[in-house]
């Protein structure tokens, strides 16, 4: 496993635990140092579940690479953020094959999970894995299967959710099918990496687009006075042809921001424009600057200005129940209303320091929440005491929610 974060940590274990063993490598020696101890740092791993398989040799890190000379599959999951100029950075990724490729062998195959544009596997992955000598689908095999983590859900796993899996060849799709049922329920073969590769860029699409168009209307109902949670819940009375969005502050986390990105850029080299995606990019980034306005609204109701004011933001992870915070529209959040010149504290129970930022968290109580002129609920923990929120806080701008109106004093998005 190349990379143990959050995809390959919990792959690692889901195969562990089906008796398969691991190796996992990664750079950074505290991270393979914490594995080795069992000792775990993804929220979806507890070190409960990850002890017992270090303990029985299932699963082991290290940071040589090699030792995946012993190996009989290399699944690599490395992060492919955006660059400054808002294009693929596939840097890991490559610097990965080109080491895989002095320590590889007959036989062995190898398979992409980062999120990445059609053609990568095949075009830029493959030649510099040909450069030990080895020809891919001849002499070893390669394939894409794109991660589908979702952090902090219970309902579907790493084991349940069905794997997409596509090879150069048939024969590379079979060994990779055949490796990922040991450790998935189902498994989904097609027919080449290419259509893997934009499987996961449309799944990402679609949420970011339908986010987008929901945000959309949650700002037109605020102008028009409408409730826009009110009308989606009354949407969803309908049994077929529609799916319920909600709106939110922003999107976050490592793919639905940055991977429609790749597919923008790759649809350039086709003399193609991806308008949906590049507005449902404009609008979903607008969204931190329109819940600061509406912060700055609820305290002029209260004959308060926002510069100067006491502001808790409550949640800065981009999603309920984990701790990442990659990516999370609390960050805009916050830098947009200490630009505007208020005070600033955060309460998260699952993030205890925003070292970029400069905060530590603040402790969520009763003098906390009375002591601020606003609490801004921005992401939903279910940790989080919300009766006491909805009594303690003067005021509240709950942007995901999950407030009942009380006297007047919660505004929504």
């Amino acid at each position: 496993m190349v990379g143990l974060g959050y995809v390959g940590l919990p792959l690692a274990a889901t195969f562990a635990e089906a008796g398969v063993p691991v190796l996992g490598l990664d750079a950074v020696q505290a991270k393979v140092d914490q594995v080795n101890a069992g000792q775990s740092y993804i929220d979806d791993v507890p070190s409960a579940r990850l002890a017992p398989l270090v303990e029985s040799g299932l699963i082991r890190a290290t940071t040589s690479w090699d030792e995946v000379r012993t190996t009989e599959a290399v699944l690599v999951c490395l992060p492919t953020p955006l660059n400054e100029h808002r294009e693929p950075d596939l840097s890991a990724v490559l610097g990965a094959a080109e080491s895989l490729s002095g320590r590889m062998r007959a036989g062995q195959l190898v398979v992409l999970e980062s999120t990445t544009y059609p053609g990568t596997t095949r075009h830029e992955l493959a030649p510099r894995l040909e450069r030990s000598g080895l020809r891919a689908g001849r002499d070893f095999h390669l394939a894409f299967s794109p991660e589908r983590v979702d952090p902090g859900r219970e309902d579907w796993t790493t084991a349940t959710t069905p794997k997409v899996v596509g090879g150069l060849t048939p024969e590379c799709t079979r060994r990779a099918v055949a490796l990922y049922s040991e450790a998935c329920d189902t498994v989904v073969p097609v027919s080449s990496p290419e259509v893997a590769e934009m499987t996961k860029l449309l799944e990402n699409i679609f949420r970011s687009v339908n986010i987008a168009l929901v945000n959309e209307l949650a700002v037109l109902c605020d102008r028009m006075g409408v409730s826009v949670w009110e009308v989606i819940d009354a949407a969803a009375t309908k049994p077929f042809g529609f799916m319920p969005f909600r709106p939110g502050p922003g999107l976050g986390g490592h793919c639905i921001p940055i991977d429609p990105f790749y597919l923008t850029w790759k649809a350039r080299e086709f003399d193609f424009h991806t308008e949906f995606i590049e507005l449902a990019g404009k609008v979903n980034s607008q969204m931190p600057s329109f819940c600061v306005t509406k912060v700055a609204r609820a305290l002029n109701s209260r004959r308060l200005a926002l510069n100067g004011s006491r502001v808790l933001v409550l949640g800065v992870a981009y999603k309920a129940n984990v701790n990442d915070t990659r990516e999370s529209p609390a960050l805009r959040i916050i830098d947009l209303l200490e630009r505007e010149g208020a005070q600033v504290a955060y309460a998260d129970p699952h993030v205890a320091q925003l070292s970029t930022r400069g905060l530590t968290r603040v402790e969520l109580d009763a003098q906390t929440l009375q002591s601020h002129d606003v609490t801004v609920v921005v992401t939903a923990h279910d940790a989080v005491d919300w009766e006491m929120v909805g009594r303690e806080a003067p005021l509240i701008v709950d942007l995901r929610n999950v407030l009942p109106d009380n006297d007047g004093k919660v505004w929504r998005l």
